[in-house]
């Protein structure tokens, strides 16, 4: 038996620990003493490990390249030198006919580490020459990273996570640290057992409401107006830190022309609140000897969410609750190095350290190290992420890197999409699983997982700590940094690198603020803070800066704090008497992003299964005639799903909420492709919808087992294609060659593909689960939910492929909660 240090992948709290080995295989997850979780874990840093055994529960690894050699063949399993080579000569031949803003790439922020997206990003601008790379922080916390850039010079928290637990308020806006960040939620109730008062705004009850001091129900869509609100009270009452503003901050005069508009009795019918109630929060926080303002996508995935992040530090400028112990602005980010793809320049308008692309000082630094000419660097920001959609539809771009990410999965309004996807002249996915976006590649890369490889991760709060291999790289795949490398060599642009210690050296060299975050100091249960500058690497006892700021002194261009406001408006689509209610996308404390890791994991895959759940009120619920766990269909302007009805007295009135790593019951299904016009960010808290009761339950219970049976055999088939094809196989597959995604099993006589099954190139606009008028569940002839007394017969073409692990592996999950341990848990 073996243990090996490790970060854990989920979410970015940073929480250290010890993977057990035995016999080759992960087989327990031990809290460690680390900086953020003191010993502790969560639910998914306790049973989150074992999707690096390939449990096959969800959908299978990938260990072996493969190609399509044209639009619509079969994946094909070929050596590295193919794979690369094909990848190569399809991308210079896209770069010669449309020059290098053809191709976009994105980062990976589930794992991968700080090296492989430093190497990505390296090859994106100094072999293909463009600056067309984005993360999944465009998604979630873009709106951060701009807003407070402008407003006080770095996009990250200005505390530590352990700050949490010391401050004497605690202001939580748009945030769930419950569902989203376990551990920061400890942080959070020891600060309420220490005496520090805590204020949540959120139109749900969520946990954090429930031991609040103050709890603000505010009507969704209304961050803005609210914060505001709680600025205007800060100046009317005279609470506000004077000498701080005088000092350490500019703008004061244009953002009360703004903020005096919004008094809190003037708000009332847009946020919902008694005057009274918004007044006594903001004397709260504004009269406490420290204070932490906290912040999640609830406040970020709105189409307000960058002048929404400048009011918030707003308050913290006006009050001096930020620059001083304790104090402070705090985005805590929601994947596990997400902070680190950013720091690492996956961003189309920075480079690594956040030095900006259009700087020509800057240019010139990164060109000399990367031995490249000047020109060779653009100037000119790229793509982002959400510019995907449009930008193939007008045939900007043309080819797609896709790294460790499922944006079908994951980005709003999948039709749209699904048809983007399907539009491109290439599409290469690097990734550890065959995903729902991998299932259309062009090109397969198979890539090594969390476990089997070193890395470096950015927790949340910018500390940079070492994560190391548990288990030797499996099958064919290669670290991602390898894969980059390799390509851009092929490309004509060499890149050599030993190991990822190599790699962040020069990471180090580059980044001024990153400088003495060495290896040494990251050994063991060490850490290292950013900015941590050169003169620390040999203090032993220097950690970098766990509060930035200090006296007031901020990182903009004129040291000053920026005070910026602008005014609500509402959400960019508004419930109408056809879609009467708000859609809000939520996490949940089980599952994480795409579920490709924790689907695979066998306790968490016991918690709940497809097609998830629509959270909603008791009275909206009953207006509907909809019971508790029943199935229902939900529809929006974009599409409808079916999921069960979860039913529940702490939402609130008006309002659903989904999560959205359900791929039969799939949220974004229903959200709106509609972006903040500063960030890019998704407005995936806000889309309108119905929610209708189903009169055949059996029957919709059938074709969701069905539905649901036939995308993982898809997926399965897809990964399949790895492995040498049997001669009979091959023969019984010739009809299926029409349709990437179809299995024997899916195409009939004709070589038609069911309903059920998007037609390959064609938008979905059909539900994952089919219906019927009035709401009851269509059986398509002849298939599983048809011959449902037959299902189980292995001798069924119908059935599941065998590679998925059998039921007993949920059970044996399961009985890890018979003691009702999972209460300890969050």
């Amino acid at each position: 038996m073996e243990k090996h240090m490790a970060v854990c992948p989920y979410c970015g709290a940073g929480c250290k620990m010890n993977l057990v080995v035995e016999n080759g295989l992960v087989i327990e997850a031990e809290g460690l003493d680390g900086v953020t979780n003191e010993g502790e874990l969560c639910l998914k840093g306790l049973y989150g490990y074992d999707f690096i055994n390939d449990t096959r529960i969800l959908t299978p690894r990938i260990y072996h390249p493969m190609i399509r050699r044209q639009k619509g063949a079969p994946l094909e399993r070929v050596s590295w030198d193919e794979a690369l080579d094909f990848t190569a000569s399809r991308l210079r031949a896209i770069i010669e006919e449309s020059g290098p803003e053809a191709v976009m790439l994105t980062g990976s922020s589930r794992g991968a580490g700080n090296e492989a997206n430093f190497v990505m990003q390296k090859f994106t601008r100094a072999c293909l020459g463009t600056n067309n790379i984005d993360n999944c922080a465009r998604t979630c916390h873009a709106a951060s990273v701009i807003g407070l850039m402008e407003c006080v010079g770095s996009g990250a928290m200005s505390v530590s996570i352990p700050v949490l637990e010391r401050t004497d308020c605690i202001l939580l806006i748009g945030y769930n640290p419950a569902a989203s960040h376990p551990i920061v939620a400890r942080r959070i109730v020891k600060a309420k057992e220490r005496g520090a008062d805590l204020i949540v705004c959120d139109p749900r009850v969520i946990e954090s409401a429930r031991i609040a001091d103050l709890y603000l129900p505010l009507e969704n869509g209304s961050n803005l107006a609210l914060v505001n609100a709680l600025a205007y009270t800060i100046i009317d009452e005279d609470l506000a830190d004077w000498d701080f503003i005088d000092n350490c901050t500019e703008g004061f005069d244009a953002w009360w022309e703004v903020v005096q508009e919004y008094a809190p009795e003037d708000v009332a019918d847009v946020t919902g609140l008694a005057p009274e109630l918004i007044r006594h929060a903001a004397r709260r926080y504004a009269k406490a000897p420290s204070a932490v303002v906290g912040w999640g996508m609830g406040v970020t995935q709105q189409a307000q969410g960058v002048q929404t992040v400048r009011a918030i530090a707003a308050l913290a400028l006006i009050t001096g609750h930020i620059g001083r112990p304790n104090s402070g602005l705090a985005p805590v980010r929601g994947q596990n190095n997400v902070q680190g793809s950013c720091d690492m320049g996956m961003w189309p308008s920075l480079y690594p350290g956040y030095q900006r692309v259009d700087d020509p000082a800057v240019r010139a630094k990164f060109a000399a190290a990367w031995g490249v000419p000047e020109e060779r660097l653009s100037l000119e920001e790229g793509w982002k992420l959400t510019d995907l959609p449009h930008g193939v539809a007008e045939g900007k771009i043309r080819a797609f890197y896709n790294f460790g990410e499922d944006p079908l999965q994951t980005e709003p309004d999948t039709a749209q999409m699904r048809k983007t996807l399907e539009g491109l002249d290439l599409l290469i996915s690097q990734d550890i699983f065959m995903t729902q976006t991998t299932a259309l590649a062009d090109v397969v890369l198979p890539a090594t997982s969390w476990g089997e490889h070193d890395a470096v991760y950015t927790a949340s709060d910018r500390s940079f700590q070492l994560t190391t291999a548990a288990l030797p790289p499996k099958g064919e795949c290669r670290h991602d940094w390898e894969i980059f490398a390799d390509l851009s060599t092929r490309m004509g642009y060499p890149v050599r690198y030993e190991s990822t210690r190599e790699i962040w050296d020069e990471v180090r060299s580059l980044c001024p603020q990153f400088a003495g975050a060495t290896y040494e100091k990251m050994a063991g249960l060490g850490f290292a803070q950013w900015p941590i500058y050169a003169e620390a690497g040999d203090d032993p006892d220097n950690h970098g800066t766990p509060e930035l700021y200090a006296g007031g002194a901020f990182t903009t261009p004129d040291v000053k704090g920026h005070l910026q406001a602008a005014h609500w408006r509402p959400p960019t689509e508004e419930p109408d008497e056809r879609y009467p209610l708000v859609l809000c996308t939520v996490r949940e404390v089980g599952h994480y992003s795409c579920r490709s890791m924790t689907g695979n994991c066998k306790a968490l895959a016991a918690l709940a299964d497809e097609p998830g759940y629509v959270s909603m009120s008791p009275a909206d619920a009953e207006a509907r005639g909809i019971e508790e766990e029943e199935l229902v269909q939900v529809t929006s302007r974009r599409g409808k799903i079916v999921a069960r009805a979860a039913i529940d007295e702490r939402i609130n009135d008006g309002a659903v909420y989904m999560t959205y790593q359900w791929w039969v019951g799939k949220c974004n299904e229903l959200t709106l492709h509609a972006v903040d016009g500063e960030s890019g960010t998704p407005e995936d808290k806000y889309s309108a919808c119905q929610v209708e009761a189903i009169a055949d339950q059996r029957g919709a219970e059938e074709r969701i087992a069905e539905a649901y049976a036939e995308l993982k055999s898809r997926l399965a088939a897809e990964a399949d294609c790895q492995n040498p094809p049997e001669p009979e196989a091959l023969e019984s597959t010739a009809g299926a060659a029409d349709h990437p995604l179809a299995t024997p099993s899916e195409v009939d006589a004709a070589g038609a593909v069911p309903a059920a099954i998007p037609s390959k190139g064609g938008a979905a606009d059909s539900p994952s689960v089919i219906l019927s008028e009035g709401g009851a569940a269509a059986v398509v002839e002849g298939s599983r939910a048809a011959t449902a007394n037959n299902s189980s017969d292995p001798a069924n073409p119908a059935s599941p492929p065998a590679a998925f692990a059998p039921h007993e592996a949920e059970v044996a999950g399961r009985a890890l909660y018979a003691d009702g341990e999972e209460e300890t848990l969050v």
